[in-house]
């Protein structure tokens, strides 16, 4: 991560110790550092300005919007040669 607050906690590092996750820190203000995070949010929010815009909705529906977008990115094949979703190998 980047060193953001939310990621310089003690309930995310015990988080992160209970399922044997290694949270490695990139350099400040360099994105590139952390491409596929970067991209998977762009995406993110992609879905969510998408569904904002299709159904008229106002901005107080943002979270909620990515909300859904996450729920689905993570249930759908995005490679066909993936066997498993996301949600699928998370549980």
């Amino acid at each position: 991560t980047d060193h953001g607050g939310e990621f310089e906690c003690e309930p995310f590092e015990k988080l992160c110790d209970k399922y044997g996750v290694e949270h490695n820190y990139s350099s400040p203000r360099t994105p590139q550092q952390n491409g596929v995070v970067e991209r998977k949010n762009r995406s993110l929010e992609e879905m969510s300005r998408t569904m904002l815009n299709e159904y008229h909705l106002p901005k107080s529906f943002w979270v909620e919007a990515m909300n859904t977008a996450c729920y689905v990115i993570n249930r759908v094949h995005l490679r066909r040669e993936k066997l498993k979703t996301p949600y699928e190998l998370w549980k």
